[in-house]
């Protein structure tokens, strides 16, 4: 989830619930350990699990303008970086015989009363709906209007990034493990975010050379992660999201995501 927060403009460079599980729950040291077996499915070996797939190759996406000629193009922006999305991780889970499956995307112009079935509507710019599949994402606000930088497509990979959580068993995991735990369930959730920020950071990294940004638009998608970090606990610090997300971009893989066995510190 991405909370509706002031964000400074960097300069123009150029809702989960899971259904209820009835086996003894996973511990979360060994969540990224786990994939999703398709149901009926004959499996000669245990499937790969989504920390030993090896690194995401790199693959081109070129970002369409958010504004054309004068007309605001998100949507069709969004739409593009799903697209790339699905077809880089779609390859990646394949290669590691894992499943996958597309996430449904919902855009709204205004938040609605309900999200994600009967939950309230999140003081949020995009959400991810575990339970449907589901990635939602406003098409108003300061996240995406009038911007020039990468954040939009930042905050599109790590929405994505709970989807993977989702198809790979790392959302049942944790899912139950918050249901059990009453004063780590703060913890919990931060590991659970910054985990996506890393799995945000892997697929920026692996498409950053058909984007064709300077290396200031990356410094200043580094201060945009950074400024991002709350103050409630629920997200990660500003330092801890950006360290988490560089690991991502720097390693390339999903091995460099395990925030579950990380020290309170790196995930405070």
């Amino acid at each position: 989830m991405n909370r509706r927060a002031p964000l400074r403009r960097p300069p123009a460079p150029g809702g989960r619930r899971a259904a209820s599980a009835r086996r003894a729950p996973v511990s979360l040291a060994a969540a990224v350990l786990l994939a999703a077996v398709p149901s009926g499915a004959a499996q000669a070996a245990p499937p790969k699990p989504l920390g030993e797939t090896g690194r995401l190759a790199a693959s081109s996406c070129p970002e369409p303008p958010l504004i054309d000629g004068g007309v605001p193009r998100t949507r069709e922006y969004l739409t593009a970086a799903v697209r790339c999305l699905n077809r880089a991780w779609s390859a990646h889970l394949s290669r590691a015989g894992l499943p996958f499956r597309a996430p449904r995307v919902r855009f709204h112009d205004a938040p609605g009363e309900r999200a994600c079935g009967d939950r309230p509507w999140p003081d949020a710019d995009a959400f991810h709906c575990a339970d449907q599949g589901t990635v939602v994402f406003m098409l108003t606000g300061e996240w995406i209007e009038g911007r020039t930088d990468l954040h939009p497509l930042k905050v599109a990979a790590h929405e994505y990034g709970h989807h993977l959580q989702s198809l790979t068993g790392i959302h049942a995991s944790y899912a139950a493990r918050f249901r059990a735990r009453g004063a780590r369930r703060a913890e919990l959730r931060r590991r659970y975010e910054l985990q996506a920020d890393c799995l945000s950071g892997v697929f920026l990294g692996s498409v950053r050379r058909s984007l064709k940004r300077t290396g200031q638009d990356w410094e200043e998608l580094f201060e945009a992660v950074r400024r991002s970090g709350d103050g409630d606990g629920t997200h990660g610090s500003g330092a801890n999201r950006l360290r988490w997300f560089k690991r991502g971009y720097g390693a390339l893989s999903p091995a460099a995501c395990d925030t579950w066995t990380a020290g309170a510190s790196r995930v405070s």
